[in-house]
């Protein structure tokens, strides 16, 4: 049965020729941000998922007034989260013939579909409550923060934990990026245990 949600076996993994974009944007005060570190890390994830050519994607670092409110107007919560996923599962161009068209024959598009980037959505990060859970979950506030983004970017490409069998593949899946990209080495100790298994 399709849920609507996009799966992992499906999702594409190209966007055409090109290179991928990440657009990182800092709307929040709480803490500095290192938005090039944070868009190499994104960038590194979407490498290590086999994301190639011209897709986009799009990292925001937010308040919790504004996470707040995007998780409850799209989520249905009314209360702050510390990431937020919304993945653009495609969009499709269609041109029409136009009125005054004399053949019934489908339409040739003036457009080459494989030119245009692949968006593949946004990833809403909230420093403020990053921060507050780190000690009993990452282990520090730069790890929190590294987690958030690689886990909301496989939100994006379809990864999902609403049972333990994707939460364990979900979690290997950080695990592995994190030690590739962020520690460069083995799990921190701080890093909360379940997060390792």
């Amino acid at each position: 049965m399709d849920d609507g949600k996009p799966k992992v076996s499906s999702r594409r993994r190209s966007g055409g020729d090109g290179v991928p974009e990440i657009f990182c944007v800092d709307e929040q005060t709480y803490a500095e941000i290192d938005l090039p570190r944070w868009r190499l890390l994104a960038l590194a994830t979407l490498e290590e998922e086999g994301i190639r050519g011209a897709v986009e994607l799009s990292v925001m670092f937010v308040d919790e007034e504004t996470i707040k409110d995007l998780n409850n107007q799209y989520m249905g919560k009314n209360s702050v989260t510390d990431v937020l996923a919304f993945p653009i599962d495609s969009a499709e161009i269609v041109v029409a013939q136009g009125p005054g068209a004399v053949t019934r024959s489908p339409s040739q598009s003036q457009f080459d579909i494989s030119d245009i980037p692949l968006l593949l959505g946004d990833v809403i990060i909230c420093p403020s409550v990053a921060n507050l859970q780190s000690a009993t979950h990452a282990g520090s506030y730069e790890d929190e923060l590294a987690l958030l983004l690689v886990h909301g970017i496989l939100h994006i490409l379809g990864h999902d934990h609403e049972n333990d069998r994707d939460t364990h593949a979900m979690r290997a899946r950080e695990i592995d990026i994190l030690q590739k990209h962020h520690w460069k080495a083995s799990v921190p100790a701080g890093f909360r245990q379940e997060h390792a298994q």
